[in-house]
């Protein structure tokens, strides 16, 4: 358990800087989306009951408020591995949860706008955004923040205050 603990604690930082790209765009997705469901009643408290999840006013806000604080860390860069596997697995829950009535022709959400409105093609098409945010998260929970972020600063300020330790040691 230690190891698990202390993989998601200290992800790699020496990766690409151009990393904050993905960061951005997958963090600001969450933000903006956690954000459109605190204005919007329908893709929040509405879209919850409709799916017939429990307590739906409750369940949005907290989804609502971790897509927020979430997406704010995946922008800077901080705790980037918890938060791309929390983001991968509410992402896998939502597709389970949408898209299997959407192929199936018994989803009680709006059927798409245009054709296909059900069957496997309209699923791949409605799934697009998720399975960008899904693996842009993968390569993230895996790769690191980068050098661009609030987890190689904290990794740089650990590595100094270790070797200023040892050197006082001496």
């Amino acid at each position: 358990m230690k190891k698990v603990i202390n993989w998601f604690l200290n992800p790699p930082v020496t990766g690409q800087p151009t990393i904050l790209v993905l960061r951005l765009m997958a963090g600001s997705v969450f933000l903006w989306e956690g954000v459109l469901k605190f204005v919007y009643v329908n893709q929040g408290v509405g879209r919850f009951t409709k799916l017939g999840f429990p307590f739906p006013e409750t369940t949005a806000h907290i989804i609502a408020v971790g897509e927020i604080i979430g997406g704010v860390l995946l922008i800077l860069g901080l705790f980037t591995r918890i938060v791309a596997f929390y983001f991968i697995i509410q992402m896998i829950v939502a597709i389970l949860s949408t898209k299997i009535s959407l192929y199936l022709g018994t989803s009680p959400l709006p059927a798409p706008p245009a054709p296909p409105k059900m069957g496997i093609w309209a699923v791949l098409h409605e799934i697009r955004s998720d399975f960008a945010q899904i693996f842009t998260c993968l390569f993230l929970l895996t790769a690191g923040a980068g050098r661009r972020s609030l987890d190689f600063i904290i990794s740089a300020s650990k590595k100094v205050y270790n070797i200023s330790q040892k050197q006082l040691a001496a």
